[in-house]
């Protein structure tokens, strides 16, 4: 019984607490010096903490209860910039992504998303200096649940998802229906 409440427990045990859980005429002091003398030399060994008892890993095997976490690391805007630009793009090279971006192209950056394995090397441009491309990797279409990279998102799904504004792009007129209105009565005037 006091091994049960020893394991049941989250908290160490008082002897007094024993004593109240269990029938009367039971002496959890004795049974506590026989279940030290039990697990001596095991995984787990029954200690004293304070003037409680409790059940705790073996001090020589504590190392296989530490937990490794791994730490998740928020992208930069730089890292999500270029990994748009090589995704929508691909296969890219560092000049179209930096003539896109309007910036330069820090080798962290593309460190970064290789080292994630979101990106790799792809074929060398027939073109003069041979440049390099990236491509996206397969672990880049199963982190984001893509089957390929033709699946990503366009503009309409984008838009309307909220990620982009509904302005116009740059580069190109949308005229409004007062503007059109206008310009459809400037051009009677001139058909004669």
């Amino acid at each position: 019984m006091v091994e049960a409440i020893l394991f049941a427990s989250a908290e160490p045990v008082t002897v007094a607490d024993l004593a109240q859980r269990m029938p009367h005429g039971c002496d959890p002091a004795e049974a506590l010096v026989h279940l030290r003398k039990r697990y001596e030399g095991r995984g787990v060994n029954v200690v004293r903490v304070g003037d409680a008892w409790a059940i705790r890993t073996a001090p020589d095997l504590g190392f296989l209860m530490q937990k490794e976490v791994v730490e998740t690391r928020k992208l930069s805007r730089a890292a999500i910039e270029t990994l748009a630009i090589i995704a929508y793009h691909q296969p890219a090279t560092r000049a179209e992504i930096e003539e896109i971006r309007g910036v330069a192209v820090s080798r962290g950056t593309i460190d970064q998303l290789m080292e994630l394995d979101w990106i790799r090397l792809g074929r060398r441009r027939m073109t003069p200096g041979r440049p390099v491309t990236f491509v996206v990797t397969p672990r880049f279409l199963d982190h984001f649940g893509l089957e390929s990279a033709r699946d990503l998102p366009g503009l309409k799904e984008l838009r309307a998802a909220g990620l982009l504004d509904n302005r116009p792009m740059p580069g190109t007129t949308t005229l409004g229906d007062e503007e059109s209105d206008e310009m459809a009565g400037q051009t009677e005037l001139f058909e004669d």
